[in-house]
């Protein structure tokens, strides 16, 4: 007979299966979803515009942070972490790189719809394969920092997945956290809201509106909010004597991003849902050029 390792301290059984449940619901669904995503845009040949390749970026990324969700859940239900300190790293760095590329890949997006809509230019190819590249690597000098010293990734409270630990709150963390905010989270929400801001105003002055504009930035703030404050409370006042269920939840909900991406820049893509479909029946979408406008 298997002895069950104990209970993660603060948590009770039921708790410990809800979150493991959670994130398995988000990573499927969100792996399903994203996947269908990138299959489409592989397969359908009006898909492949240099719009959707920023889409296809975002479900790339929100496919690893799926990946990353996937690998906490059956931690959880193990209600331990398995794979040694090394992995911790190795699982801190994945889910930080892809949900930062998820990130400016959102961004990147948002600017493309501000030429699209605002100056009527078109998206070349070049750019569009040098802005998904630029994301990554962005992201990727970002998460790499902790594994050199500048920041540092260990467990969450349940101690069954790893991210940046917020635990210490010194120097090292405030300054890593600041300029990770700034570049990472406040610049590329102001480009997102001051692109689909002009946007708004576009399609307020022709009384046109084809797509709801509020949706990518309330999908940034709703989505990654809860964690970043807990992230900014940790740097000026000890976060400990929170409760470490309390402390999993915006954990929880920032793995719920890429079910929401793909609501909002694929299935919510008119065009992009038309090539989906496409792909899935075999009908052919009515428009020779799918391009990245939503409804």
């Amino acid at each position: 007979m298997v002895t069950a390792y104990p209970l993660p301290e603060g948590f009770t059984e039921l708790e410990v299966f809800a979150i493991g449940t959670a994130l398995l619901v988000e990573a499927l669904l969100g792996f399903c979803l994203n996947g269908l995503t990138i299959i489409s845009f592989r397969k359908i040949k009006e898909l492949r515009t240099p719009s959707n390749l920023l889409v296809l970026s975002i479900a790339l990324a929100d496919c690893g942070i799926c990946i990353n969700a996937f690998i906490a859940a059956f931690s959880s239900f193990l209600r331990y972490w398995p794979y040694g300190s090394d992995g911790c790293q190795i699982h801190g760095f994945q889910g930080f790189w892809t949900a930062l590329a998820s990130i400016s890949s959102s961004a990147a997006v948002a600017w493309d719809r501000y030429h699209h809509y605002c100056t009527r230019s078109k998206l070349q190819w070049s750019t569009a394969i040098s802005m998904m590249a630029f994301a990554w690597l962005f992201a990727a000098f970002w998460s790499v920092m902790p594994l050199l010293g500048w920041g540092e990734y260990d467990y969450e409270p349940l101690r069954t997945c790893c991210t940046l630990d917020y635990s210490k709150g010194d120097r090292n963390y405030i300054t890593f956290l600041f300029a990770l905010s700034i570049f990472n989270f406040m610049i590329p929400g102001f480009i997102i809201l001051t692109a689909y801001q002009s946007i708004h105003h576009k399609f307020k002055k022709s009384g046109h509106y084809k797509f709801n504009t509020g949706l990518p930035l309330k999908t940034l703030v709703i989505c990654w909010g809860p964690y970043c404050l807990l992230c900014f409370y940790a740097a000026v006042e000890n976060v400990m004597f929170i409760s470490p269920k309390y402390r999993m939840i915006p954990a929880v909900i920032a793995k719920t991003v890429p079910t929401v991406d793909a609501f909002v820049y694929a299935l919510g893509n008119e065009n992009y849902r038309g090539g989906i479909w496409q792909f899935l029946t075999g009908q052919k979408i009515e428009k020779a050029e799918v391009d990245n406008k939503t409804k």
